[in-house]
């Protein structure tokens, strides 16, 4: 059976920069593009595709850089424009694509949009955001609630008008709703496409578009169910009204076909975070014609329960969405991001790698975020250092997200290489650098990063890997996932063990196997797969004769 030719955000594999956090070449403490350009020839070496960096733009960081006040230039703390072009040319000469966020939702209180905005109500630019008066007894228009935690308004006192912000009160959402704005936004993905991008990952794109009448959401009924991720005050409402309207998915076709505009010379892509857990809800962003987004971005190896039955169901889940959708709709995963902890402290070092395993195995394209090729760990944050808007508006609730960000761990130097000895880095650098970091695995031949290399390399020369099809496989114990991915002829089956106990697989219609590699990086060779003893927290890939 002939596979089909996949585009490279299909087939490939993107690693994600948080860029405050991986590289400093001028010695301020806070990494850059300069930095980044500087460590490509490690990217190329591990083997990824693409890289997508999280916001560099100009921005007074009172959300670290999701609050824009410029979206078409660079912030000085990250660099120029020059660089910036000087970075896409050196990754694209290896080979390797690069995604920017691209930040829709709202603009930092500084931007000169929002600054004329809030000068009075007759201003042109007052309906590029969302003002409305208060109520009658001087209460905000809704009782929307910021996902930060208190109300989604903000009281202007000049104006006597509320201003939306989803987020920060620094964070004023804008009108997705006035052509202008929608024109302007999409003037935006232009120019970065001019410069070279390969795409875009758009940040809590479903947020754009409210309900136009502003209701109140419903308020949350007691439940015993775990939520995906407790996020305090915000879990008070269903959010039914103040994100995911209809109305958003003519949006994203207008951003497709802008990108196929582009895609003449190479595929464009666009991906966006939408924390969606139905599934058919979630496949919807995709368009029916697969004319939306390219892929609504899939969290559901995140924050999940961490079990066998879990994980099935939820690969099941995705698959069974995509192909009532649509014959050719692609999927992807994730183990973690810049707001999620990482998967090593979320799961153990010894599953991490079982992870790392599973995630370049499954159908879809994978997302790693960077130094989980290392093992990377949570950072401990003294409170006096602690930086993230997030965690210091609702203390005691582990809603922080500075631990996953702090400083990329190269060597095992004062600062882990991240920067100069004598500089403090923005975040403090993680003490165990002698064990993981860059330096320290690349000579031992069973470390993290050689297992992430060679999972890598493998993904990219397997088809039934890269692009075949999933089936789950029966008979196996509870506590283990099986599945086979084909291509053809080509057959591999993925054996994961999600427990610390010894487990005994038996499945006599599987016949022999190759097996290709293991977590531990410590076997290989002609396997009876009647009679097959998978280790405690271990994975493996096996070649099906």
């Amino acid at each position: 059976m002939a596979q089909k030719n996949r585009a490279w955000w299909q087939s490939g594999v993107i690693y994600q920069i948080y860029p405050r956090s991986y590289m400093d070449s001028n010695n301020d403490g806070i990494g850059d593009l300069k930095g980044i350009t500087s460590r490509l020839d490690y990217l190329q070496e591990l083997g990824i595709d693409a890289i997508w960096l999280s916001p560099f733009y100009p921005s007074p960081m009172a959300d670290f850089g999701y609050d824009i006040s410029d979206y078409c230039n660079v912030d000085p703390l990250f660099g120029t424009l020059a660089d910036f072009d000087e970075m896409v040319a050196a990754a694209h000469a290896r080979g390797i694509r690069v995604v920017v966020d691209y930040v829709p939702n709202h603009t930092s209180d500084q931007h000169p949009w929002f600054q004329e905005s809030r000068r009075s109500r007759q201003n042109p630019k007052r309906d590029w955001y969302v003002w409305r008066d208060p109520k009658a007894n001087g209460d905000p228009p809704n009782n929307w609630i910021s996902v930060f935690g208190g109300p989604a308004w903000e009281y202007d006192e000049a104006t006597g008008q509320y201003y939306l912000h989803s987020f920060l009160s620094q964070q004023p959402d804008l009108n997705w709703r006035n052509p202008e704005v929608k024109k302007t936004m999409l003037e935006v993905l232009r120019f970065w496409l001019d410069r070279g991008v390969d795409g875009f990952r758009i940040d809590v794109a479903h947020f754009i578009m409210k309900d136009p009448e502003l209701r109140d959401n419903p308020l949350q009924p007691p439940s015993d169910e775990p939520n995906w991720k407790p996020m305090g005050e915000y879990d008070r409402l269903i959010h039914l009204h103040d994100r995911g309207h209809p109305d958003v998915h003519g949006v994203f076709r207008e951003i497709r076909a802008l990108l196929n505009a582009y895609s003449t010379e190479r595929p464009r892509y666009s991906v966006g975070e939408i924390h969606v857990f139905d599934w058919d809800d979630w496949a919807s962003y995709y368009g029916r014609n697969l004319d939306e987004l390219h892929m609504p971005f899939n969290f559901g190896l995140v924050n999940i329960d961490w079990k066998a039955p879990a994980i099935r169901k939820m690969v099941e889940g995705v698959e069974g969405a995509l192909s009532r959708l649509h014959p050719e709709a692609w999927s992807n995963y994730v183990l973690g991001n810049h707001d999620e902890h990482r998967i090593a402290s979320r799961v153990g070092p010894e599953q991490a790698r079982m992870a790392m395993l599973l995630l370049l195995s499954l159908r879809g394209t994978p997302t790693l975020y960077y130094g989980d090729e290392l093992g990377m760990l949570d950072g401990d944050i003294p409170a006096d250092k602690e930086k993230d808007p997030w965690g210091l508006r609702q203390p005691g609730l582990g809603l922080g997200r500075d631990p996953e960000r702090t400083p990329m761990q190269w060597d095992a130097s004062v600062n882990g290489g991240f920067t100069a000895p004598e500089v403090e880095p923005w975040l403090p650098v993680s003490p165990n650098t002698s064990e993981i970091s860059v330096a320290a695995q690349r000579g031992n031949p069973r470390s993290m990063l050689n297992l992430s290399k060679a999972l890598l390399t493998m993904r990219r020369s397997t088809p039934a890997l890269n692009q075949g099809t999933y089936t789950s496989v029966e008979g196996v114990p509870p506590e283990c996932f099986a599945f086979i991915r084909q291509a053809g002829d080509q057959k591999r089956l993925v054996l994961t063990n999600f427990t610390s106990l010894d487990l005994r697989i038996s499945l006599p219609n599987l016949g022999q196997g190759n097996l290709l590699i293991s977590s531990y990086l410590d076997r290989a060779g002609r396997v009876d797969l009647a009679a097959f003893h998978l280790r405690e927290n271990e994975g493996c890939i096996i070649e099906l004769l």
